[in-house]
């Protein structure tokens, strides 16, 4: 019993210092392109295009249009 505690605390302290990794883009380009993926190569030249448009100097990626583009995926 009291190894499964030791173990159990262990374990606790260890789970504590692990740093977790929160995905994130780079940028508005980035963020924009990755969801760009198309099999038609004008469709994909378009949708680049248009990241290039919306992620022009200054903005900032908005998290509900990327995650809208990649539902409709």
């Amino acid at each position: 019993m009291k190894k499964m505690v030791a173990a159990m605390m262990l374990f606790l302290l260890i789970s504590t210092q692990m740093k977790s990794v929160e995905p994130d883009a780079a940028d508005c380009l980035d963020g924009c392109s990755t969801a760009c993926v198309q099999s038609d190569s004008r469709l994909q030249a378009r949708c680049e295009r248009k990241c290039s448009i919306r992620c022009g100097p200054g903005n900032q990626p908005n998290p509900k249009y990327l995650f809208f583009k990649l539902i409709m995926l």
